[in-house]
């Protein structure tokens, strides 16, 4: 005696197989968009630190050149 499986069971299968492959494939895209999204917001925080710190190095420089942030000396 074979085992014969029915054409509702082949479909079933089918089914099954493409629901699974499916979930698959939305976690990863799930998983690829989580960790760009961690990437484009380590990104702008590394760049807002780093204007950050221009910008204190720019008042600093400034404060130790007796001008005020911003004023332009260059006329006089």
């Amino acid at each position: 005696m074979s085992d014969h499986l029915s054409k509702s069971e082949i479909g079933k299968d089918a089914i099954q197989a493409t629901v699974e492959a499916a979930a698959h494939t939305v976690g990863q895209v799930a998983s690829i968009i989580t960790t760009a999204v961690q990437d484009v917001a380590a990104a702008i925080g590394g760049f807002a630190s780093e204007v950050y710190e221009i910008r204190d190095a720019s008042r600093k420089a400034a404060e130790e050149h007796g001008d005020q942030p911003g004023e332009d000396t260059s006329a006089e």
